[in-house]
């Protein structure tokens, strides 16, 4: 069978790979003097396995928030006798100085440092190791690199470590690319003004490929010096002038280049006809293009009239923008993101980014995530109104890119923002059966992320949204130890957004239901009960009986289904106390009663915990809400269920005056004589045992009628799911023996014997599909 899109399982590599990662000191390393970490002596590891190793550490560093980075784990890599390192990714604030010194000794042939903004001019040092093998080089965004760090004195007590994050003071004027005689591709984005990228880049006359995104170029021609050599060059967000155009186009080898820019404020270059008919005839090996953000001047484009007729045609010579029509074939890329260009009809390249269509704005993502997330935040702003208005047919893909982008910027909040709006549209019903497990659950991960990163409003409202599209618990439950913990998190603030209460109790609410005891006590060890018992609190005190008052109620219920350690939790956070003000201040809310009520049964089978019940006032509410009417007969069944139980205990246990137990065994049996026995339920029994515990006893007659007139109700109006259930769980003997005890009433024993019947004439039933 096939599987579904995004299914491909990860490779036995990939697994192994994050395995030792995350359990260093168990597979290839062992603790050493001050508990540092030392690889094994009869570890040799060739560069394919190291070079993963290091770059998969820094992507769980970035994306897993239970992976704990490693102090020393770059020492691990000094010796090249062991272990061999040769393209290395790393990226952000964790790499230091010292990591780099650490791997000094590597003859690396390709090293990405993205925005690694604590390395500092002593890195620079480490650079010139590798410049005898170094062949790629990106430095993009690590602004501080050129600069040396001041030693700010010490405050008393704190280490001496050259990593705190210090002024960057003198430029490291030392430093020169002299030597790198291999480098071919470098990457300078982002440097700093007070840099002086001529001098600085004068020893490379051999480069094919060179980034200055956002540098400042005071005299453009010194780019001629590679006008015989170069393929690629980016310019984003530098400022173009007619010089620095003219120099370009004497580049006559570029394939690649990207003169695009973030948008068009400050801008006071135009994009003329001229300009671009001149970047065509002198760029005769140009592939890729990208022109974004630039005022186009209207003379580029045909009026519409004039255009070709019949569909979209990527040949240059039908071309609806007027330099292009030069070209000898079609761009594989051309950039009009964010320009009037992408509009156009026919545009001759295979792959354009622009906002017109879903096409386009998914191929900005792509292109521009890594480096311009500036640009990516707009283009899935882009997408959110896409899958929200229109239908998105690329589904796989978009989803792909937003989970790309979201665990690239984990710190970026547009990203965020924008991202989790339109996960909520991409894995809502319309479209989820095109997912995979495996998707869905790269879907949960970075929301989840999300909400630990910000604790802000839209973040929380766009995560804890989509969230509700997953099937829970079962699809959460991979998560399920740090969604509860997110969750309560969330709900701890006295005065959090609305919305966001409601929709985190909900979710709360669909965790406890239906999942294991352990995990349930888990979850109450977290504070779950509390931060319920809190929510109704400040409900109360604003005399509020809302949905969350109500979900609250229904969590506590659930968390509480045969959890005894729960069900004390809430009576020493003083929650029978909230019961009684919340029956007096919303005598009418009948949902919320249920609610109530159904918590207080699963307290009663608690034999430990019955006592703290038995109080006049609690017997007496319980005996009042025996006449209730309110959501049928649950509120009624639910208060006699909890008497049941105190029943049970005997007489003797009967430690009030007033109300009688007599009196009250009464009122029992008629409220029982009042149900209906077809009624249909508002409950969700997963084991009869606290029922069936009632049954074989002579000590309250009424407990027994109660138990049994229940287990009637259930197998004759659901027989499919409860009469296996009774089966299972031993039902049928309990209930010969009520009809052979003398004390059992005359209606209690042939309701056990039409329980009996139910359940045979179930198992002889030919359409019977569940044995």
């Amino acid at each position: 069978m096939a599987g579904k899109a995004g299914d491909n399982p990860d490779s036995l590599m990939a697994l192994c790979t994050v395995f030792c990662l995350k359990n260093l000191r168990r597979t290839m390393c062992y603790t050493g003097v001050r508990n540092r970490l030392y690889l094994r002596p009869d570890v040799f590891l060739p560069s394919e396995i190291c070079d993963k190793l290091v770059n998969v550490y820094m992507e769980l560093v970035h994306t897993d928030s239970n992976f704990v980075p490693q102090d020393g784990f770059f020492q691990l890599f000094f010796d090249p006798r062991s272990t061999r390192l040769t393209r290395l990714q790393l990226k952000g604030d964790f790499v230091r100085d010292k990591d780099l010194e650490a791997i000094g000794k590597q003859d690396l042939i390709e090293l990405n440092l993205t925005s690694c903004n604590h390395l500092s001019a002593r890195s620079l040092q480490t650079l010139s190791s590798f410049k005898h093998t170094l062949v790629s080089l990106n430095l993009f965004g690590c602004a501080n690199i050129f600069f040396h760090k001041t030693r700010a004195p010490l405050a008393r007590g704190e280490d001496d470590d050259e990593e705190e994050h210090l002024p960057r003071h003198a430029v490291d004027s030392d430093f020169t690319f002299q030597g790198f005689n291999r480098l071919r591709l470098l990457n300078l984005g982002n440097l700093p003004a007070e840099v002086d990228v001529e001098v600085l880049l004068k020893p490379l006359p051999a480069l094919t490929s060179l980034d200055l995104s956002g540098v400042y170029l005071a005299r453009p021609a010194f780019l001629a010096q590679w006008r015989d050599r170069l393929a690629s060059l980016v310019l984003y967000n530098v400022d173009l002038s007619e010089d620095l155009i003219s120099t370009v186009v004497q580049i006559s080898r570029l394939r690649h280049l990207d003169i695009s820019r973030e948008n068009q404020r400050n801008s006071k270059f135009k994009m003329t006809k001229k300009i671009l008919t001149s970047i065509v005839r002198g760029l005769g090996s140009l592939v890729s293009l990208d022109i974004s953000g630039h005022i186009m001047l209207d003379n580029c484009t045909m009026p519409q009239i004039e255009e070709a007729m019949g569909p979209p045609s990527i040949e240059p010579c039908k071309s609806s923008i007027y330099p292009f029509q030069e070209l000898k074939r079609p761009l594989q890329f051309l950039g009009l993101y964010n320009t009037t260009l992408c509009n156009v009809t026919h545009i001759p390249a295979y792959k354009v980014t622009g906002s017109k269509n879903e096409d386009q704005v998914l191929n900005a993502i792509e292109a521009y995530t890594e480096y311009r997330p500036e640009l990516a935040h707009r283009a899935i702003n882009q997408l959110f109104d896409i899958a929200r208005i229109q239908h998105c047919n690329q589904l796989l893909r978009a989803l792909q890119l937003v989970i790309a982008a979201l665990k690239c910027h984990k710190y970026d909040k547009s990203i965020q923002v924008t991202g989790s709006a339109a996960l909520f549209y991409l894995t809502n019903t319309e479209y989820r059966n095109d997912q995979s497990v495996r998707l869905r659950r790269q879907v949960i991960e970075v929301v989840l992320n999300g909400m630990e990163q910000y604790q802000e409003v839209t973040v929380q409202r766009n995560c804890c949204l989509t969230l509700c599209n997953f099937s829970i618990p079962e699809e959460l439950e991979f998560q399920y130890h740090r969604v509860n913990l997110l969750l309560l998190k969330i709900l701890e603030p006295a005065r959090q957004d609305e919305s966001i209460q409601r929709i985190a109790v909900h979710l709360c609410n669909a965790l406890v239901c239906q999942v294991d005891n352990d995990h349930k006590e888990a979850v109450g060890k977290m504070g779950f009960v509390k931060t319920m018992l809190n929510l109704i609190k400040k409900k109360l005190q604003d005399r509020l009986c809302d949905q969350v008052m109500e979900f609250s109620w229904s969590a506590l219920w659930n968390i509480t289904d045969e959890t005894p350690d729960n069900c004390e939790m809430f009576l020493n956070c003083s929650g029978m106390d909230l019961f009684l003000e919340c029956l007096q201040e919303f005598p009418d809310k009948q949902e919320l009663h249920r609610n109530m009520l159904g918590l207080l049964g699963n307290v009663a089978e608690v034999k430990a915990l019955r006592p703290q019940l038995l109080t006049s006032q609690f017997i007496s509410v319980f005996s009042n809400l025996l006449d209730s009417k309110a959501d049928g007969i649950e509120v009624s069944y639910n208060a006699c269920g909890v008497l049941s139980h105190i029943m049970f205990d005997g007489p003797e246990a009967w430690t009030i005056e007033d109300p009688e137990r007599v009196w009250v065994m009464d009122k029992m049996w008629d409220a029982i004589q009042s149900w209906d026995i077809s009624s249909r339920r508002n409950i969700n029994y997963r084991s009869f045992e606290p029922i069936l515990r009632l049954l074989p006893q002579s000590i309250s007659p009424v407990s027994q009628h109660w138990a049994t007139w229940a287990l009637y109700n259930l197998v004759s109006v659901y027989p499919s799911k409860y009469c296996p259930l009774l089966v299972k769980e031993g039902g049928i003997a309990l209930l010969e023996k009520v009809i052979e005890l003398e004390s059992s009433h005359e209606e209690t024993k042939d309701m056990a014997r039409k329980v009996m019947e139910q359940c045979e004439n179930f198992k002889e039933d030919p359409m019977d599909t569940s044995r």
